[in-house]
């Protein structure tokens, strides 16, 4: 698989420029991205929908989607929570029908645990028991393959590893680094590693890894930009790292798929490494 995928989300400012949303992932392919990550909540359908259209057979891209929300336009941030066992279910299904699919082969369970944003409340605080015996058994009836989980803690991580751990979604970056040991942790446990919000920032307020002057050094010295810096140097950073940046922009997006390229020498690395306030 390469390293770096996409992440669908931003596909939704193509809203009304379809034929364009179908063009970039289309370019993605050609640029060797093997790996899209999606939710039917994207773009209330839109995302899945493009993926459906845009991907073929031969492509062979893993398609990873997550359940554990749901649209809601009423909302500024238009989605809500939706972690019940039902809610679950009924978002695998939603995944099947948006991207014309019998089987989603990864589907990450995002919790909410940690990390910015919502935090499930009333009856949307569920026990991780529920929720994964939901998971397991949609994988057993064969709607699912792999599970993955996303916005947990380390408790969470190390509860759910007998059900068969994929993948972690966490945010995480050069300037965000408490979860730290879990990554280690997954390294351990050679479960792939996949940060959102990997430039940092998010949320008003939040550090961006482009903003550092080591940064900024370290592209000016290798004529590239401070964004491919702070994701080369995820991937420098540990071995079971994958990539999901998102952009609706063609330019972007080459610049983002070209970071694997990168080389970073023991310099840059130790001086990156430094400039992160949240290291454990």
């Amino acid at each position: 698989m390469s390293r770096t995928g996409y992440g669908a989300l931003q596909l939704g400012r193509l809203h009304d420029r379809r034929d364009e949303a179908v063009a970039l992932l289309r370019r993605a392919v050609e640029l060797g991205v093997n790996h899209v990550d999606t939710a039917e909540f994207y773009g209330f359908g839109f995302a899945n929908a493009v993926i459906r259209e845009a991907l073929r057979p031969g492509d062979d891209v893993l398609v990873v989607t997550k359940v554990g929300a749901e649209p809601d336009p009423s909302r500024q941030v238009p989605l809500r929570i939706a972690q019940r066992p039902e809610q679950l279910r009924a978002a695998v299904e939603d995944n099947l029908r948006g991207l014309g699919l019998d089987h989603l082969p990864v589907v990450n369970l995002r919790r909410l645990d940690t990390g910015p944003g919502l935090r499930p409340e009333g009856d949307q605080v569920v026990d991780l028991d529920d929720q994964l015996a939901t998971m397991t058994a949609l994988r057993d009836e064969g709607k699912i393959g792999a599970i993955g989980l996303s916005a947990v803690t380390p408790d969470v991580l190390r509860r759910a590893l007998p059900a068969g751990i994929a993948c972690v979604q966490n945010a995480y970056s050069l300037v965000s680094r408490e979860d730290e040991d879990m990554l280690r942790r997954c390294v351990e446990e050679g479960i792939a590693w996949v940060p959102f919000f990997p430039l940092g920032g998010g949320f008003p307020g939040l550090p961006k890894a482009t903003d550092e002057p080591v940064v900024r050094t370290v592209a000016e010295s290798l004529g590239v930009t401070p964004s491919q810096v702070a994701l080369a140097w995820l991937l420098h950073h540990a071995p079971n790292t994958l990539l999901i940046p998102g952009t609706a922009d063609p330019a972007h997006l080459e610049a983002n798929t070209a970071v694997g390229e990168i080389t970073l020498d023991a310099d840059a690395l130790a001086a990156l490494d430094s400039c992160s306030t949240n290291v454990p």
